[in-house]
């Protein structure tokens, strides 16, 4: 029984001794957080402070300081960049075989991507050719189409005019041969009275 006891009390030690670390983590890091909010608030304040007595020329100054850093800083990462390329090449290529390993390795990756970049442009061309195509096909349609609704309309107006153009005529003729009839009737009448 006193085993059992010694073990519970030690465990119990133990969760205590557990809790009050944690505890005190606790409590460190909640004043660590109020020393951080505290202090990243004073350097706000201290900013804010500095912005408002700044005067025009001294913004100026600090643009113009800024874009000078800017340009310089863009040319050492620019330099810092080609030195390092430089001797990521002159570490590949120290020796013939090398170089000429790296050159055949390259070149393949370029015909590969040659023929990756005509297959794109061959299955582009085909596609358009085939959008042209069926553009064309449907225009036709439509114009076909379009061609035999005039047909159909006009079919009875040209009809109808051929009618009455026939018609007038028939007319005109039937005019004609009635005036002459007449004037004829009327030139036998004149020779017999005279």
């Amino acid at each position: 029984m006193a085993t059992t006891n010694t073990a519970t009390n030690a465990r119990k030690t133990n969760a205590t001794k557990r809790s009050t670390a944690a505890k005190k983590a606790a409590q460190t890091r909640s004043a660590n957080q109020a020393a951080e909010a505290r202090s990243t608030t004073a350097k706000k304040a201290a900013e804010t402070r500095r912005e408002v007595v700044k005067t025009p020329v001294d913004r100026v100054q600090e643009y113009a300081e800024r874009a000078a850093l800017v340009q310089v800083g863009a040319a050492l990462v620019a330099r810092d960049a080609i030195a390092e390329a430089v001797d990521s090449v002159r570490g590949t290529l120290a020796s013939r075989d090398k170089v000429e390993q790296e050159l055949q390795l390259r070149r393949k990756r370029l015909e590969a991507e040659l023929k990756r970049f005509e297959r794109r442009g061959s299955t582009e061309v085909k596609r358009f050719e085939r959008e042209a195509k069926k553009t064309r096909t449907r225009v036709e349609k439509d114009v076909k189409s379009l061609r035999t609704d005039v047909t159909k309309q006009v079919k009875p107006i040209t009809t109808a005019s051929d009618l009455v153009a026939a018609r007038a005529q028939n007319l005109l003729q039937t005019g004609l041969t009635a005036g002459q009839k007449a004037a004829t009737t009327v030139q036998e009448r004149i020779a017999s009275v005279a």
